[in-house]
């Protein structure tokens, strides 16, 4: 019987794990196969504090994995493939074995919804990205293109003119999804360009973007636009399908969190932390805040049971 479980291994996970350890329940941390979350493909994380010259994304993964491993956490590099969270004790399944929990933390994460080229793949993290906050201030005085057509498109479009000389925002349609205040924010702004009906057939570059193949969908004629970065605001897709049905997910999909004070969800010892609850800020540092606060409430829930003063199905 374990204490406490921690599906995932990002920020959010690693960080729970440090708190867990540090808190002697011995924790275990069920990675994944693709451990490190999201950080393990970005270069260069120039925002996370502590470090004044940058960071590599898989570098800074590895320090959190070591820092919890340092305090007793243990890692497995597996995937969960099922959960029953109804009845207690709560049980995690992975390909191989089933493990037993009093507490679980979701820290599952999100991913990004990408366009499904090779040369996107290719060159992500050499001009290609999904995070404008991340990757923003790498492309001062630079030709940028942003594909799609919602508010969060809107909002990366804007929140990009504070760095690249243009700003090209690229849709499939001539009629955007964003909200009105976003349509016209992002309309308004002198910086923003709009392409419209067009999708992104190629990003152009051996190492590093250096245009993209556009092709109209209407009439289906290509032109070729040369740019600096191509910036994927198409949406995410948060990594939840293991809880369905027993965890409770808001209208996008998000593990809900219904009290604004701690990362309870609607199962009594499970809690969620990191951009599984998340689909607003999705930055490492607000990830690792949410693990901190979902580590302590796990160990808050576990004393409560412990002295009996924890209300049943509270």
């Amino acid at each position: 019987m374990e204490r406490v479980i921690i599906i995932g291994s990002g920020p959010a996970g690693l960080t729970a794990a440090i708190y867990a350890a540090r808190a002697n329940l011995s924790p275990l941390v069920l990675g994944g196969a693709q451990t490190g979350g999201q950080l393990m493909i970005t270069s260069d994380v120039e925002n996370y504090p502590g470090f004044p010259d940058g960071v590599l994304g898989p570098e800074l993964m590895a320090l959190f994995r070591a820092q919890a491993e340092r305090f007793g956490a243990r890692i497995e590099d597996v995937d969960v493939t099922k959960v029953d969270f109804l009845r207690k004790p709560l049980r995690v399944w992975t390909d191989d074995d089933v493990y037993e929990s009093e507490t679980v933390i979701a820290a599952t994460g999100a991913s990004s919804l990408w366009l499904g080229l090779p040369s996107e793949t290719r060159l992500l993290g050499h001009g290609v990205s999904s995070c404008a906050t991340c990757d923003g201030a790498f492309f001062k005085d630079k030709d940028i293109i942003v594909v799609g057509g919602g508010d969060s498109a809107m909002e990366e479009a804007t929140f990009l003119t504070r760095f690249g000389k243009t700003v090209t925002i690229v849709h499939r349609r001539e009629t955007l999804r964003a909200s009105k205040i976003m349509r016209h924010r992002a309309s308004n702004h002198p910086k923003i360009s709009f392409v419209w009906n067009a999708v992104v057939e190629e990003i152009l570059g051996e190492r590093h973007v250096t245009g993209v193949r556009l092709r109209n969908v209407l009439t289906g004629v290509t032109e070729e636009r040369p740019c600096d970065a191509v910036f994927v605001a198409i949406g995410h897709r948060p990594n939840t399908e293991i809880f369905a049905g027993q965890l409770h997910l808001d209208a996008h999909g998000y593990i809900a969190t219904p009290h604004a004070a701690n990362t309870k969800t609607n199962i009594d010892g499970v809690f969620a932390a990191g951009d599984v609850v998340d689909s607003h800020y999705r930055q490492a540092i607000t990830a690792a805040g949410l693990g901190c606060r979902a580590a302590m409430d796990a160990e808050r829930h576990l004393e409560a049971v412990e002295t009996g003063s924890l209300a049943a199905g509270s």
